[in-house]
């Protein structure tokens, strides 16, 4: 598959719709192959559908604000760019979504209309928890996949067996990492640390993901030790979270020394290009955004306070995936998925 439909939330983020519309123009010019359906409002979405040969307009009066109550907005505002756009993949309008909208709504609204895959259990279909994903510069100049980001704050043990088995789905036909090194979030690489939870998911991802290293510790999540890190929705987003902001504190304090006498001015001058190289590493935009893997297609999240660099990485990162196969290589992955 060459050519790809990707829907891109116009009214998603923090930052004003141009933002977005800039970002879709640089897709657009990046790569020949893909089409955009642009969801937004009709004022600001039908002039720019009319004035780009490659994009159609999505009409979608409603909005779902960031302060939104995720599942009820999903449930009262049906004519949102966000549920719209969901619903343009299940009725096979678009191959993919991207948006830097409200994480909780997206994947409400992706659970809801995309819909996860399902899996037999005790002699029922039940619903694959959709798991949300992303890779994380390490400092073996590599990515780490990191799974759950912060989808699903209460899982089973089983839940965390397909969680480890998507993130090597997506280490494999996204990374090229052929066999991935997985490990399981503890605080200690020890067999037996652990909390309870964590205790029973240990044996029961060593008998079914293949590339089962053991427990990891947070410092794992950079260190490139691991190609896939797996843990719980709500301790997957606390380390992310302090990744994150200590990725921030150490630019902060280096923008300080670097701006505290003639000397340190110079040197910072001499280093300006590899220090923005460092801050474009960390900041994500390479990537476009987060994956939520587990769904009937290819559904990306990008960050609310997104840029022009991000809304293009994620349109064509949604795109690759596409054509990468991702959403059936997420399926083959797990057991019992019932297609």
């Amino acid at each position: 598959m060459s050519n790809v439909r990707v829907c891109v939330d116009v009214v998603g983020g923090d930052e004003k719709p141009q933002v977005v519309l800039d970002g879709i123009e640089a897709a657009l010019a990046a790569d020949p192959d893909i089409e955009v359906l642009a969801a937004g409002p009709a004022e600001i979405v039908n002039p720019f559908a009319a004035s780009h040969a490659r994009v159609e307009a999505l009409e979608a009066p409603d909005v779902i604000a960031m302060d939104d109550d995720p599942i009820r907005a999903v449930m009262t505002k049906r004519k949102s760019s966000i549920v719209l756009s969901c619903r343009a993949i299940k009725k096979g309008n678009a191959d993919a979504f991207f948006s830097a909208g409200s994480t909780g709504a997206m994947t409400a609204a992706a659970t809801a209309y995309v819909t996860p895959f399902r899996y037999q259990a005790e002699g029922k279909k039940q619903p694959v928890r959709p798991c949300l994903t992303n890779a994380l510069p390490n400092r073996a100049g590599g990515l780490t996949v990191l799974c759950d980001m912060g989808a699903n704050p209460d899982v089973e043990v089983d839940d965390m067996v397909r969680f480890a088995q998507m993130g090597c789905a997506y280490a494999r036909v996204v990374l090229g990492i052929e066999h991935p090194r997985v490990g399981l979030l503890a605080n200690g690489t020890e067999d037996e640390k652990g909390s309870n939870f964590t205790k029973a998911c240990f044996p029961a991802m060593k008998a079914a993901v293949p590339g089962f290293v053991g427990n990891c510790e947070g410092t794992d999540i950079t260190s490139g030790n691991f190609d896939v890190v797996v843990a719980d929705g709500m301790s997957g987003n606390i380390a992310l979270k302090a990744t994150e902001g200590a990725a921030k504190f150490l630019l902060q304090e280096l923008k300080g020394v670097f701006m505290s006498s003639l000397g340190t001015k110079i040197a910072a001058l001499l280093i300006k290009k590899q220090m923005r190289e460092i801050k474009a590493k960390l900041s994500g935009d390479a990537k476009g955004g987060a994956i939520l893997l587990g769904l009937r297609g290819v559904v990306l999240i990008g960050h609310g306070a997104t840029s022009v660099e991000a809304v293009k990485n994620g349109t064509l990162a949604a795109a690759e995936a596409v054509r990468a196969g991702l959403v059936e290589n997420v399926a083959n992955s797990m057991d019992g998925i019932v297609l």
